[in-house]
Order: structure tokens, then sequence, then C-alpha cells
């Protein structure tokens, strides 16, 4: 009997799946508490941190264009996965060493650079390795696994604060070791497939291959970026909780409560987007955001703020995962690589101008009018995808 459910899902995409789990222990530590390190220990304005995530973010996205077209042209995808995750890890030794803001930023940058260089190729390997009637169900068990490190790592972020005295340096340490695992189970853990990018000869990649992705990739592409548009870093859900009176050691626990949301939600949202439901599922994200900033926006105590980290959750569960296996299925197979990177190029450019806007609005006119712009955005991309609803749902044939 064939196999179902979990079972058939490939073991290199579990593997790749435990290496992102170890990789977001590591990152989301980091990264949960870094705003308020910035803010707190650095002097940084809300607009610095804004831009700084966004340029951040965005680096990471464009650096996936030139990543997953590399990987189309060499026909290799494990050597710049390995390379991204080595970056991403070392990064890890400087965030407790960093003297200065600048050293800081230089490592966040560095360390969105690495995840720039894996990210394109990692997604293409899986769609190589999935065979078509699982790949949903297969992204939506790598971005669980993925949400579990991000789960995980606020709650170390949380006991290492507590046992190092809301000590931001020494509790930065911790983040070293789930990201040399990571690396180890990389190279051991993971092979590459003999044919990457589909069977056959393939002639040498040309600019005018561009041309090969149908229109319908072209669409996931547009909704991608204007969903990423509508919703800034997820830094500004840290920044909320503290700005509501919740105590500095405990505000990793909004990106742990937003990030549980995320890990349960995924992989049943990939599985259903495999039996047709991707365009009702990518609406009901919208909505899920449109709440979301609505109920951060009226926060008034750290409870409120934890609702609206769960609801944020959600939206995500319901659109990343999917949006990756809609890529896969959009684009040629010898393109998978190239069609990844230009896809994260787009989302990466809406990143940097959402998180920018974000920071200068909180600055400006307070995190409550911050957050109200996010559901405005939010509610024209919705209006947006329900007009063009019917060249969505060909998405899933």
């Amino acid at each position: 009997m064939p196999r179902r459910g979990l079972a058939a899902i490939p073991r290199g995409v579990w593997a790749l799946g435990i290496v992102s789990l170890c990789m977001d222990l590591s990152s989301e530590l980091i990264h949960s508490l870094l705003p308020l390190y910035m803010s707190i220990g650095l002097g940084a304005s809300m607009l610095t941190i804004g831009f700084v995530e966004g340029i951040a973010e965005a680096l990471a996205l464009i650096v996936k264009v030139f990543s997953g077209v590399w990987s189309d042209v060499v026909r290799k995808r494990k050597a710049l996965v390995v390379i991204g995750y080595s970056t991403a890890a070392l990064t890890k030794f400087i965030f407790p060493l960093a003297p200065t803001l600048g050293w800081v930023v230089t490592a966040r940058f560095a360390d969105r650079i690495g995840k720039g260089i894996r990210g394109a190729p990692r997604d293409a390997l899986i769609a190589d390795i999935t065979p078509p009637d699982v790949r949903g169900a297969s992204f939506g068990l790598r971005q669980a696994l993925d949400t579990v490190g991000g789960i995980g790592g606020p709650l170390l972020a949380v006991v290492a604060m507590f046992y190092f005295a809301d000590n931001f340096r020494e509790s930065f340490w911790v983040a070293v070791i789930p990201a040399v695992i990571c690396v180890v189970v990389l190279v051991f853990g993971v092979q590459e497939p003999a044919k990457v990018g589909g069977d056959g000869e393939q002639a040498p990649l040309r600019l005018g291959d561009a041309k090969r992705f149908p229109v319908r990739y072209w669409i996931v592409v547009g909704i991608a970026a204007v969903l990423t548009l509508a919703r800034f870093s997820e830094a500004f859900l840290v920044l909320r909780a503290q700005n509501v009176g919740l105590r500095v050691a405990l505000v990793p626990w909004v990106m742990v409560v937003m990030s549980t949301v995320y890990a349960i939600v995924a992989y049943p949202v990939g599985a259903a987007a495999d039996r047709g439901y991707g365009a009702k599922l990518l609406w009901s994200g919208l909505v899920a955001l449109i709440v979301a900033d609505l109920v951060l926006a009226s926060a008034a105590t750290p409870a409120v703020v934890f609702v609206g980290a769960a609801l944020w959750g959600l939206h995500m569960g319901l659109t990343q995962g999917l949006l990756s296996a809609l890529v896969a299925a959009a684009s040629p197979a010898d393109l998978r690589g190239s069609a990844f990177g230009v896809f994260n190029l787009a989302s990466g450019v809406a990143l940097l101008i959402a998180s920018a806007l974000a920071g200068w609005l909180w600055d400006v006119y307070g995190p409550r009018f911050t957050f109200y712009a996010g559901a405005a955005f939010t509610a024209v991309a919705l209006v947006a995808l329900v007009t063009r609803g019917g060249r969505v749902g060909q998405l899933e044939r």
C-alpha cells in the first residue's frame, strides 16, 4: 500500500525541517530580545529599529534571488544551503560580543544574508525531492518544524534572561549551541538528489528563461508582495508587549504564543491546499491579519497583546507554507531556484517598505496608529484578492 499522511513525506524533508528547527531555536532566541536590547540597552529609536529590521529581512529575501538562480545554473543546491546556514551560525558568536549598535546591526544583516543564501535553494531542494501529491504537506511540515524552533527560541530566551538576571549579552550565548547542531545535522543528514531540477539534459540558464514562468506564477508573486507590504516585522509585536507594561524578561512569550499557533496551523493548511482549498485559505489568512492588527492597536494590557499575537500566528500559518507550495507548483522544475528567488525579492522589497513605514508611524503617531495602518493595508489587499478570486483559484489546479 502507498504511504499516506506524514509517512509519505520524504526523509530529506524531515531532515531539512529539523535543520530549520535548530536554526530557529538559535535565531528566535536572539530576535525575541534584540528589539528590546537595541531600544533599552543601546538607545535606538523605533524608526531606527524599523529600518534595521526592514533592511535585514529584505536582505534575506533579496539575496535569495541570486542564490536561487545560482542553484539552477550549477544544478547543485545543498552546498548553498550549507553555506547559508553556516554563515548564520557564525553570526551567533557576534551578538554577545558586539560592543556597539553598529556591530549588532552588522551581525543582524550578516545573519539575514545567510538566511538569503540558503532560502531559495532549500525550498527548491524540497520541491525536487517531493512528489507533487504531497508538496503542500511537505512545505507545511517544514514550516511547522521551523516554527517549533520559533516557539523554543523565545522560551530559551525567557529562561536565559531569568538565569542571567536580565543580562542580554549572557543570554545571547545560549543561541550558539543550536546553531552549531543545525549545521552538523545538515551536513550529515541531508542528501541531494542525483538530478536537480527535473529529469533530462538542461540547457544553460539564460535571462530569456524568465518568459517560461506562467502567468499563474506571477500572480503568486504579486499576492506575496501585497501580503508582505501589509505585514511589517514581527519585532513590533515584541515592542508592543513592552509598550503596554510587560516585563522585559517575559516579552519573549509573545513570540512563543505567535509561533505556537503558527506551528499548529502550518501542516494542516498545507494538506488542505493539496486538496484544493488554496484560495479560501489565503483569504482567511488576510482576515486573520486584519483582526490581529485591530486587536494589537486597541491593546491596553499584555493579555490583549497575546491574543493579537495568536491571531498573527494564525495568519502566518494560513499563508506562508501555502505560498511556497504554490510557487513550486507554478514554476518549471529546472527553474525552481530562480522562481523562489524572484518570489522572495518581491517580498523583500515589500517588507523593507512596510517595516520602515511602521517604525516611522510608531515614532510620529504612536503604536496604535501603526497597527491601524496595517489593518487598512491588509483590507486593501483582501479586496484585491477577492476581486481576482477566479484567477487565484486557478493556482490550485
